[in-house]
Protein backbone atom coordinates (compact mmCIF):
# COMPACT_ATOMS: atom_id res chain seq x y z
CA UNK A 1 0.00 0.00 0.00
CA UNK A 2 1.14 3.39 -0.48
CA UNK A 3 0.50 6.50 1.29
CA UNK A 4 -1.14 8.61 -1.10
CA UNK A 5 -3.80 5.36 -1.69
CA UNK A 6 -3.87 5.23 2.37
CA UNK A 7 -4.77 9.61 2.08
CA UNK A 8 -7.29 8.82 -0.68
CA UNK A 9 -8.81 5.94 1.43
CA UNK A 10 -9.08 8.24 4.63
CA UNK A 11 -10.35 10.83 2.45
CA UNK A 12 -13.30 9.11 1.14
CA UNK A 13 -13.95 7.23 4.21
CA UNK A 14 -14.59 10.57 6.15
CA UNK A 15 -16.63 12.36 3.82
CA UNK A 16 -18.49 8.76 2.61
CA UNK A 17 -19.01 10.82 -0.69
CA UNK A 18 -16.65 10.54 -3.81
CA UNK A 19 -17.16 14.20 -5.79
CA UNK A 20 -16.33 15.98 -2.21
CA UNK A 21 -13.81 13.78 -1.14
CA UNK A 22 -12.38 14.49 -4.60
CA UNK A 23 -12.68 18.08 -4.25
CA UNK A 24 -10.82 18.47 -0.89
CA UNK A 25 -8.21 16.14 -2.53
CA UNK A 26 -7.75 18.68 -5.61
CA UNK A 27 -8.06 15.65 -8.02
CA UNK A 28 -10.92 14.70 -10.41
CA UNK A 29 -13.30 12.03 -9.04
CA UNK A 30 -12.51 8.92 -11.69
CA UNK A 31 -8.82 8.85 -10.85
CA UNK A 32 -10.16 8.57 -7.15
CA UNK A 33 -12.97 5.52 -7.61
CA UNK A 34 -9.59 4.08 -9.49
CA UNK A 35 -7.42 4.19 -6.66
CA UNK A 36 -9.65 3.14 -4.02
CA UNK A 37 -11.11 0.53 -6.63
CA UNK A 38 -7.14 -0.66 -7.26
CA UNK A 39 -6.59 -0.66 -3.00
CA UNK A 40 -9.31 -3.35 -3.18
CA UNK A 41 -8.21 -5.41 -5.04
CA UNK A 42 -4.64 -5.25 -3.74
CA UNK A 43 -6.26 -6.11 -0.22
CA UNK A 44 -8.88 -8.83 -1.77
CA UNK A 45 -11.38 -7.22 0.40
CA UNK A 46 -14.45 -4.47 -0.19
CA UNK A 47 -13.65 -1.39 1.58
CA UNK A 48 -17.01 0.66 0.57
CA UNK A 49 -20.54 -0.39 0.49
CA UNK A 50 -21.33 2.20 -2.98
CA UNK A 51 -24.56 2.83 -4.63
CA UNK A 52 -26.14 5.56 -6.43
CA UNK A 53 -27.91 6.77 -3.00
CA UNK A 54 -24.74 6.74 -0.45
CA UNK A 55 -21.39 5.50 0.21
CA UNK A 56 -21.06 3.31 3.70
CA UNK A 57 -18.21 1.64 4.92
CA UNK A 58 -17.69 -1.98 5.85
CA UNK A 59 -16.20 -3.84 8.72
CA UNK A 60 -12.79 -4.12 6.68
CA UNK A 61 -13.18 -0.42 5.52
CA UNK A 62 -13.58 0.67 9.29
CA UNK A 63 -10.44 -1.35 10.49
CA UNK A 64 -8.12 -0.09 7.48
CA UNK A 65 -9.66 3.41 8.18
CA UNK A 66 -8.16 3.35 11.84
CA UNK A 67 -5.18 1.97 10.96
CA UNK A 68 -3.85 4.22 8.38
CA UNK A 69 -4.52 7.25 9.98
CA UNK A 70 -2.03 5.72 12.50
CA UNK A 71 0.21 5.19 9.47
CA UNK A 72 -0.35 8.62 8.12
CA UNK A 73 0.37 10.27 11.15
CA UNK A 74 3.77 8.09 11.83
CA UNK A 75 4.85 9.20 8.23
CA UNK A 76 4.38 12.43 8.93
CA UNK A 77 5.81 12.30 12.73
CA UNK A 78 8.64 10.90 10.97
CA UNK A 79 9.05 13.74 8.03
CA UNK A 80 8.76 16.78 10.90
CA UNK A 81 11.61 15.04 12.93
CA UNK A 82 13.79 14.00 10.25
CA UNK A 83 13.77 17.60 8.93
CA UNK A 84 14.63 18.87 12.66
CA UNK A 85 17.43 16.32 12.55
CA UNK A 86 18.99 17.40 9.27
CA UNK A 87 19.09 20.98 10.86
CA UNK A 88 21.49 19.90 13.02
CA UNK A 89 20.07 22.06 16.07
CA UNK A 90 20.44 21.24 19.38
CA UNK A 91 17.23 21.99 20.67
CA UNK A 92 13.68 20.34 20.97
CA UNK A 93 9.86 21.99 21.51
CA UNK A 94 7.90 20.94 24.55
CA UNK A 95 4.44 21.21 24.53
CA UNK A 96 2.50 21.99 27.63
CA UNK A 97 -1.46 22.82 28.31
CA UNK A 98 -2.05 26.10 28.20
CA UNK A 99 -2.49 27.66 32.14
CA UNK A 100 -0.70 24.84 33.49
CA UNK A 101 1.08 25.99 36.81
CA UNK A 102 4.26 28.14 35.25
CA UNK A 103 6.12 27.57 38.25
CA UNK A 104 7.14 23.86 37.55
CA UNK A 105 7.53 24.53 33.83
CA UNK A 106 10.25 26.97 35.05
CA UNK A 107 11.45 25.08 37.42
CA UNK A 108 12.47 22.30 35.04
CA UNK A 109 13.56 24.94 32.38
CA UNK A 110 16.22 27.14 34.95
CA UNK A 111 17.30 23.83 35.55
CA UNK A 112 18.02 22.30 32.24
CA UNK A 113 19.56 25.57 30.95
CA UNK A 114 22.72 25.38 33.30
CA UNK A 115 23.00 21.35 32.21
CA UNK A 116 26.36 21.38 29.62
CA UNK A 117 25.39 21.43 26.09
CA UNK A 118 21.84 21.90 27.06
CA UNK A 119 19.23 22.30 24.22
CA UNK A 120 17.32 24.94 23.36
CA UNK A 121 13.78 24.12 24.31
CA UNK A 122 10.69 25.99 22.42
CA UNK A 123 7.81 25.94 24.61
CA UNK A 124 4.48 24.88 22.91
CA UNK A 125 1.11 25.85 24.43
CA UNK A 126 -1.45 23.81 23.52
CA UNK A 127 -5.19 23.32 24.27
CA UNK A 128 -6.34 20.60 27.08
CA UNK A 129 -5.62 16.83 26.40
CA UNK A 130 -3.63 17.52 22.79
CA UNK A 131 -0.16 16.90 24.24
CA UNK A 132 -0.24 12.97 23.67
CA UNK A 133 -1.68 14.00 19.44
CA UNK A 134 1.48 16.46 19.20
CA UNK A 135 3.71 13.76 20.47
CA UNK A 136 2.99 10.93 18.15
CA UNK A 137 2.47 13.42 15.54
CA UNK A 138 5.93 14.77 15.54
CA UNK A 139 4.83 18.54 16.32
CA UNK A 140 6.48 18.16 19.59
CA UNK A 141 9.42 16.32 21.43
CA UNK A 142 8.00 16.51 25.08
CA UNK A 143 5.55 17.40 27.22
CA UNK A 144 4.48 17.86 30.43
CA UNK A 145 1.45 15.63 31.17
CA UNK A 146 -0.56 14.78 34.50
CA UNK A 147 -1.57 11.60 35.86
CA UNK A 148 -4.37 10.43 36.02
CA UNK A 149 -6.16 12.91 33.69
CA UNK A 150 -3.65 12.44 30.79
CA UNK A 151 -3.72 9.00 29.17
CA UNK A 152 0.12 8.29 29.25
CA UNK A 153 0.07 4.84 27.14
CA UNK A 154 2.09 4.52 24.57
CA UNK A 155 4.68 7.73 26.13
CA UNK A 156 7.47 7.10 28.94
CA UNK A 157 7.50 9.13 31.52
CA UNK A 158 9.72 10.59 34.65
CA UNK A 159 7.58 12.10 37.49
CA UNK A 160 7.83 15.83 38.69
CA UNK A 161 5.19 17.03 40.73
CA UNK A 162 2.39 15.23 42.68
CA UNK A 163 0.41 17.57 44.11
CA UNK A 164 -3.37 17.52 46.27
CA UNK A 165 -6.28 19.03 44.10
CA UNK A 166 -8.77 21.93 45.10
CA UNK A 167 -12.20 23.56 44.55
CA UNK A 168 -11.85 26.41 42.44
CA UNK A 169 -14.89 28.73 43.47
CA UNK A 170 -16.41 32.33 42.82
CA UNK A 171 -14.66 34.10 46.17
CA UNK A 172 -18.53 34.81 47.09
CA UNK A 173 -20.37 31.69 47.29
CA UNK A 174 -20.80 30.23 50.93
CA UNK A 175 -18.47 27.31 50.15
CA UNK A 176 -15.34 29.45 49.66
CA UNK A 177 -15.23 30.61 53.12
CA UNK A 178 -15.05 26.70 54.24
CA UNK A 179 -11.15 25.75 55.51
CA UNK A 180 -11.56 22.29 53.08
CA UNK A 181 -14.38 20.42 51.31
CA UNK A 182 -14.89 17.10 50.00
CA UNK A 183 -16.10 15.89 46.43
CA UNK A 184 -19.44 15.35 48.06
CA UNK A 185 -19.35 18.62 48.84
CA UNK A 186 -18.91 20.18 45.25
CA UNK A 187 -20.58 17.37 43.16
CA UNK A 188 -23.68 18.56 43.37
CA UNK A 189 -24.15 22.47 44.38
CA UNK A 190 -27.29 23.94 43.55
CA UNK A 191 -26.40 26.86 41.16
CA UNK A 192 -23.19 26.27 40.45
CA UNK A 193 -22.50 23.33 38.28
CA UNK A 194 -19.38 21.86 37.97
CA UNK A 195 -17.20 22.49 34.72
CA UNK A 196 -16.83 19.68 32.15
CA UNK A 197 -13.71 18.99 30.49
CA UNK A 198 -12.90 17.33 26.99
CA UNK A 199 -12.41 13.86 26.72
CA UNK A 200 -9.59 12.16 24.84
CA UNK A 201 -11.46 12.02 22.07
CA UNK A 202 -13.18 15.59 21.90
CA UNK A 203 -16.31 14.96 23.31
CA UNK A 204 -17.87 16.11 27.28
CA UNK A 205 -19.68 13.91 29.61
CA UNK A 206 -23.17 14.66 29.67
CA UNK A 207 -24.53 17.04 32.47
CA UNK A 208 -25.35 20.30 33.80
CA UNK A 209 -22.14 22.13 33.82
CA UNK A 210 -20.49 24.44 31.55
CA UNK A 211 -17.94 22.51 28.41
CA UNK A 212 -14.77 24.03 29.05
CA UNK A 213 -12.54 24.66 25.95
CA UNK A 214 -9.54 26.95 27.65
CA UNK A 215 -8.28 28.68 30.94
CA UNK A 216 -9.31 32.27 30.41
CA UNK A 217 -12.75 30.67 29.74
CA UNK A 218 -12.80 28.48 32.96
CA UNK A 219 -12.26 31.88 34.87
CA UNK A 220 -14.29 34.13 33.53
CA UNK A 221 -17.11 31.58 34.28
CA UNK A 222 -15.84 30.88 37.89
CA UNK A 223 -15.51 34.61 38.35
CA UNK A 224 -19.06 35.18 37.21
CA UNK A 225 -20.52 32.54 39.62
CA UNK A 226 -21.67 29.98 36.64
CA UNK A 227 -19.40 27.07 37.35
CA UNK A 228 -16.56 26.05 39.58
CA UNK A 229 -13.55 23.56 38.94
CA UNK A 230 -11.63 21.10 40.43
CA UNK A 231 -8.00 21.62 39.81
CA UNK A 232 -4.09 20.93 40.81
CA UNK A 233 -3.39 22.74 43.86
CA UNK A 234 -0.37 24.84 41.24
CA UNK A 235 -3.90 26.16 39.64
CA UNK A 236 -3.50 28.64 42.27
CA UNK A 237 -0.65 30.84 40.69
CA UNK A 238 -3.36 32.06 37.55
CA UNK A 239 -6.53 33.20 40.30
CA UNK A 240 -8.13 36.01 40.55
CA UNK A 241 -9.70 38.30 43.44
CA UNK A 242 -12.81 36.73 42.67
CA UNK A 243 -11.64 33.35 43.06
CA UNK A 244 -11.27 31.27 45.80
CA UNK A 245 -9.27 27.80 46.33
CA UNK A 246 -10.66 25.51 49.00
CA UNK A 247 -8.33 22.53 49.53
CA UNK A 248 -10.16 18.99 48.72
CA UNK A 249 -9.55 16.40 51.30
CA UNK A 250 -10.25 13.15 49.45
CA UNK A 251 -9.66 14.05 45.99
CA UNK A 252 -6.95 11.92 44.08
CA UNK A 253 -3.63 13.24 44.07
CA UNK A 254 -2.35 14.60 40.55
CA UNK A 255 1.11 13.77 39.41
CA UNK A 256 2.69 16.23 36.62
CA UNK A 257 5.37 14.23 34.44
CA UNK A 258 7.43 14.71 31.73
CA UNK A 259 6.44 12.40 28.78
CA UNK A 260 8.31 10.94 25.27
CA UNK A 261 8.29 8.60 22.91
CA UNK A 262 10.14 5.34 24.12
CA UNK A 263 11.77 5.08 20.09
CA UNK A 264 12.70 8.42 20.51
CA UNK A 265 16.83 8.89 20.15
CA UNK A 266 17.30 12.65 20.59
CA UNK A 267 20.13 13.19 22.64
CA UNK A 268 18.22 16.97 23.49
CA UNK A 269 15.34 14.86 24.94
CA UNK A 270 17.46 12.75 26.88
CA UNK A 271 19.39 15.82 27.86
CA UNK A 272 15.65 16.87 29.30
CA UNK A 273 15.26 13.85 30.72
CA UNK A 274 18.46 13.94 32.76
CA UNK A 275 17.28 17.24 33.70
CA UNK A 276 14.19 15.68 35.09
CA UNK A 277 15.22 13.01 36.97
CA UNK A 278 18.03 14.92 38.90
CA UNK A 279 15.52 17.18 40.22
Amino acid sequence: METRELRYFVTVAEELHFSRAAERLGIAQPPLSRAIARLERRLGVTLLDRDRRRVALTDAGQVLLDEARVILAATAAAARRTRRAAAGANRLTLVTKAGAGHELLQKLLDAHAVEPDAAEIDVLLCGMGDQARMLRDGRADAALMQRPFDSLTGFDTEDLLTEQQVAILPAGHPLATRTSLTMADVSDVPGLPLARWPRPDGTYEPGPGPEIHDQSQLAQLIALGHTMAVLCASSRSWLWSAHTAVPLTDAPHVTTVLAWLPDNRSRAVAGLVRTATRR
